[in-house]
C-alpha cells in the first residue's frame, strides 16, 4: 500500500485525526457558500423572487405612519381592553364603560405621539396617573395614559410633531398592569379610537 493510503488508514483509525479532517471539510463547505451565495441570491432577485423580507419592527425603530399620523407605538403589540362596555372582573376602580383603546408592548416601551399637535397635559391626570394629552386642532386631541412616573420626555406647551416620543408605557394610575391607554377625544368627548385610525390608513388590531 503506498505512503497516501496508509496515512488516511492512519487518520480513519485516530478519533482526534478524524475530528480535524471533518472540521477541515466543514469550514471549506462554510467559506464556499459564504463566497457564493451572492451569486445564488443576485440572479434569484433578479428573476423576480422577492429577497427574505427585513423585520417589520426593529428595537428603536420608529412607528409606522400614514401622512400626518402614525401609531403610538413602535413594532407589535398586544390589545387590551377596546372602546365602550369592557368591565374587568376583579377590579373595583375600573371603569366599565372604557374610554379609550388599551395597547400592550411591555413595560418601558416608548410611547409616541400619534400626530403633530401642541401638549396640553404632561404629568399627574385623574385615573390615567401619569399622562399626556396633545391637542391637534380642529377640536381633536388624542391621551396616553398609564406612562411611568419619571418617563415623559415632554412638557405642557411644547409642540409636537407625529412620532414624537412622549414617554414609557407604565402602570399609573387606575391601572392593573403595564399598558398604554389610547384615548382620541373630539370637542372634548371620547370617541372609538379604531374607526378613526382605520380612516387614517392605520387599523389597530
Amino acid at each position: 500500500m503506498g505512503a497516501p493510503l496508509l496515512l488516511l488508514s492512519g487518520l480513519a483509525k485516530a478519533r482526534t485525526a478524524r475530528r480535524i479532517v471533518v472540521a477541515f471539510f466543514v469550514t471549506v463547505l462554510l467559506v464556499v457558500l459564504v463566497a457564493f451565495s451572492p451569486l445564488i441570491v443576485v440572479p434569484l432577485a433578479l428573476a423576480g423572487f422577492p429577497a427574505p423580507a427585513a423585520q417589520s419592527a426593529l428595537p428603536g425603530s420608529p412607528p409606522v405612519t400614514s401622512g400626518q399620523w402614525g401609531y403610538p407605538l413602535a413594532g407589535d403589540y398586544r390589545k387590551g381592553r377596546g372602546f365602550g362596555h369592557n368591565p374587568v372582573s376583579g377590579c373595583s376602580y375600573c371603569s366599565t364603560e372604557h374610554k379609550g383603546y388599551d395597547m400592550v408592548q411591555g413595560c418601558g416601551s416608548t410611547v409616541f405621539a400619534a400626530g403633530a399637535g401642541v401638549v396640553i397635559t404632561a404629568g399627574s391626570y385623574f385615573g390615567w396617573g401619569n399622562t399626556v394629552r396633545v391637542d391637534h386642532g380642529d377640536g381633536v386631541e388624542t391621551l396616553y395614559g398609564h406612562m411611568q412616573w419619571d418617563s415623559l420626555r415632554v412638557a405642557v406647551g411644547q409642540h409636537v410633531d407625529v412620532g414624537a416620543p412622549l414617554g414609557a408605557e407604565g402602570s399609573t394610575g387606575h391601572s392593573t398592569g403595564c399598558h398604554l391607554h389610547y384615548e382620541v377625544r373630539r370637542h372634548g368627548v371620547a370617541i372609538d379610537p379604531q374607526p378613526f385610525m382605520a380612516v387614517l390608513g392605520l387599523p389597530l388590531k
